[in-house]
């Protein structure tokens, strides 16, 4: 199905929701926007504010440039969104959309999520998380999908808080710099 896009590759359906303000939990407001190509040096700035743990399972390296460019040429050909969270102009949270229109699971998305320690707890990956099932909803998915290692229990309790069931476990599917493997958690929720 061919989409009208804003500019970035979002479609226009999207795009006009945001930029906007969101309470969080203790009260204070956050600005939640689209990610695109000025955002390059705040994302890596945001990345390289994650502990070690938070980064060491995901696909890519995000405090590369390299791959942050990648990741906004990714956006602007239409097969991700992601919606930044920001305080102050400083980003506090994203949450991406991870999805292909051209195979044969073009009806899954995965969602993806990274919180700034300090701004944790104050319920912005609940935010984030919603954002990403209201666009997934508007893109006609039927089923996304998260992936979190075993010992990340606040994220598995609040992906189950929004309807994510444990799919599977896949045992030894990770492994850390020092060579010790960890097992990975799939969660699905139907849309």
């Amino acid at each position: 199905m061919t989409r009208e896009t804003a500019t970035g590759g979002v479609p226009f359906e999207i795009a006009r929701h945001y930029p906007r303000q969101v309470e969080l939990t203790d009260g204070s407001q956050a600005a939640l926007e689209l990610m695109g190509g000025g955002d390059i040096d705040d994302m890596l700035a945001f990345a390289r504010t994650l502990p070690p743990h938070d980064l060491m399972f995901l696909r890519v390296n995000i405090t590369d440039r390299p791959v942050v460019e990648h990741w906004v040429a990714s956006i602007e050909m239409g097969r991700t969104i992601t919606v930044l969270a920001r305080q102050d102009g400083k980003v506090l949270g994203e949450s991406t959309l991870l999805h292909n229109e051209a195979n044969w699971t073009r009806h899954l998305g995965e969602i993806r999520i990274q919180i700034s320690p300090a701004a944790r707890r104050r319920g912005l990956a609940r935010v984030l998380a919603r954002e990403i099932d209201t666009i997934a909803r508007q893109l006609g998915l039927q089923l996304l999908t998260a992936r979190m290692t075993l010992d990340q229990s606040a994220a598995q309790a609040v992906f189950r808080r929004l309807g994510f069931q444990r799919e599977a476990v896949l045992w030894d599917y990770a492994i850390t710099p020092d060579g010790d493997t960890r097992n990975v958690l799939v969660a699905t929720k139907r849309l």
